[in-house]
C-alpha cells in the first residue's frame, strides 16, 4: 500500500455523513427544546458550526459543535452565560465539560459542543463569544470560520492532521489547525496527498512556533495566543517525529 493509499484508507474509515439524514442531526432535536427553554425568548437559533460544518470532522472526533446565538437584548455577562448553560446541562443530567469556548456533553450517545455566543447587533451575523481560558471575550463570526475553511480546498489535509493530533494526544484547538495548515500549504500546488500532508509537519516543525494566526473575521483576535510556547513546542516536537518516521503507520493511522 502507498502512503497516498494508506491516508486515503484512513479518510474513508473516518467519513462523516453530515447530509441533510444523518443520524448525528438528531443531536440538535433533542437538545434544542432545552437549549430553549433556558434561552427563551433571546435565542436566535441553533445550528451545527465547527468540523462537522466545515466538512473537517472525522468520526472518531467530536461528533458536532451546536453553535447557540442568542440576541444583543442578553443581559448576562458572557462569562454568566457560559456558566449558566453549564448549569442547565448538569441539571438535566448531560455531565457537561468546560472547554475553551465551549460546553461539552453526551447527547445519545454522540459528542456534543454547545458554543453560545451573543449577537453584537442586528445588522451582521458577528457575534461576542467567552473565552474561559483568558476569563475573557473576543468577537467572532462563525460563518466567515466556515467559508474560510470550506473554501480553502484542505479539507483532506485538515483532517488528517486532527487524527495525528488526537492520536498523538497533542492540544491543539481545531480552528487554530485548521488555519495552520491552510497557511503551511499556502502558493503550494496541489501535490499529492501524503506530500502535502509532509509539507505541512516541515511547516509545524520549522515554522508554527513562531507564526502568528489571527482570526479572518477579526484581525484583533490573535488565534496563536490560544496556546503556550510549550503547548506549540510539543506540537514542534511530535512534527519532528513525523518527519523521521520510517512508515506512515508510524504517524497517523
Amino acid at each position: 500500500m502507498t502512503a497516498d493509499e494508506h491516508l486515503q484508507a484512513i479518510l474513508a474509515r473516518e467519513a462523516v455523513n453530515t447530509g441533510a439524514y444523518s443520524p448525528v442531526r438528531s443531536v440538535q432535536t433533542t437538545i434544542q427544546p432545552f437549549i430553549q427553554q433556558w434561552a427563551g425568548n433571546l435565542l436566535l437559533g441553533v445550528s451545527p458550526s465547527g468540523s462537522f460544518a466545515k466538512g473537517t470532522a472525522n468520526k472518531s472526533g467530536t461528533d458536532i459543535d451546536l453553535f447557540i446565538s442568542l440576541s444583543e437584548d442578553t443581559k448576562e455577562t458572557l462569562g454568566e452565560v457560559y456558566e449558566s448553560l453549564f448549569k442547565k446541562m448538569s441539571g438535566l443530567g448531560y455531565n457537561p465539560k468546560r472547554q475553551n469556548v465551549s460546553i461539552n456533553v453526551k447527547v445519545n450517545g454522540y459528542d456534543v459542543d454547545l458554543v453560545p455566543g451573543k449577537r453584537q447587533n442586528a445588522f451582521s451575523t458577528d457575534h461576542s463569544l467567552f473565552r474561559r481560558r483568558a476569563n475573557t471575550w473576543t468577537k467572532t463570526n462563525v460563518t466567515t470560520h466556515i467559508s474560510t475553511v470550506q473554501q480553502s480546498w484542505r479539507l483532506n489535509e485538515i483532517r488528517v492532521i486532527k487524527l495525528w493530533r488526537n492520536q498523538k494526544g497533542l492540544d491543539f484547538p481545531s480552528f487554530y489547525l485548521e488555519l495552520t495548515v491552510i497557511n503551511a500549504l499556502a502558493g503550494q500546488f496541489f501535490g499529492t496527498l501524503s506530500g502535502d500532508v509532509r509539507k505541512v509537519f516541515e511547516y509545524l516543525h520549522d515554522s508554527f512556533p513562531n507564526a502568528r494566526v489571527v482570526d479572518p473575521a477579526n484581525t484583533n483576535n490573535v488565534i496563536s495566543d490560544d496556546l503556550t510556547n510549550a503547548e506549540k513546542e510539543r506540537i514542534k516536537t511530535a512534527a519532528g517525529a513525523a518527519l523521521v518516521a520510517p512508515y506512515w503507520e508510524g504517524i497517523v493511522k
